[in-house]
């Protein structure tokens, strides 16, 4: 069954991710917002189709019934950069889904594991591992708990997945991907693994183009080597070269 359910397909990077999987043949179930169609884009294409629905409002019941027909669950969401995105309701948007999402899996009680591909962000720890942090980073990102809500957010769906679900779950196996500064570009480029950010995320961040997640994250659906190699754990991706 090669049939991917994106959440949050509608957005920046999710609608590369949408054109990533369709490209190498994957089949794709897109949840947008009702006013945030891509009918017009990928309609044509006979490996896609859609629920338009606000995911903050669907049953585990509505969502399961998706993720049925699916092997693998890809969020892509995020908080719009606006006061409303922000500082609006609902505040844990990403980390709600995320609990729904596995929520709806363990309904399903499948023999096969869901496999649920998180986008998350180097400003995100794993404290799985022993990350280096440095100070001034921790002292940003404290600050950012207590004045962005996107930051809490993000920690919490990530914490679900690395806490509650963590390495042997009988239905969920999960991958949190962290890209640092996000940007726009056309076409894959070359880009690299690492197991732990290398910079100051705050002071020093380094760039990862939205293309480039989207395609790493069709990787780990396509190829099985590469997801044994990343399954439980938290890479982070930058782009090669400047």
């Amino acid at each position: 069954m090669s049939k991917v359910l994106i959440i949050g397909a509608s957005g920046a990077t999710g609608k590369h991710a949408v054109s990533q999987m369709l490209s190498d043949n994957v089949e794709v179930i897109a949840i947008v917002r009702p006013q945030s169609s891509l009918q017009r884009v990928y309609g044509h294409h006979e490996k896609y189709s859609e629920v338009k629905a606000e995911i903050s409002q669907m049953s585990v019941a509505q969502l399961a019934d998706c993720i049925s027909q699916c092997h693998t669950v890809i969020s892509c969401l995020g908080h719009n950069l606006s006061l409303q995105g922000i500082y609006g309701s609902p505040r844990k948007l990403v980390a709600d889904a995320i609990k729904k999402v596995t929520a709806a899996i363990c309904s399903l009680n499948r023999r096969a594991k869901t496999k649920v591909i998180l986008m998350s962000t180097t400003g995100v720890s794993n404290l799985n591992i022993q990350e280096y942090v440095p100070l001034s980073q921790r002292v940003v990102v404290a600050v950012l708990r207590l004045v962005l809500p996107p930051q809490v957010d993000n920690e919490l769906a990530a914490a679900h997945l690395r806490v509650h679900v963590g390495k042997e779950h009988p239905h969920v196996q999960w991958v949190c991907v962290r890209p640092d500064s996000l940007f726009d570009e056309q076409e894959v480029t070359t880009y690299y693994l690492e197991h732990s950010p290398t910079s100051n995320v705050v002071f020093d961040a380094l760039r990862t183009s939205r293309i480039n997640v989207a395609n790493f994250m069709k990787r780990l659906v396509t190829e099985d080597e590469l997801w044994r190699q990343w399954q439980g754990k938290m890479p982070v991706i930058y782009n090669s070269g400047p």
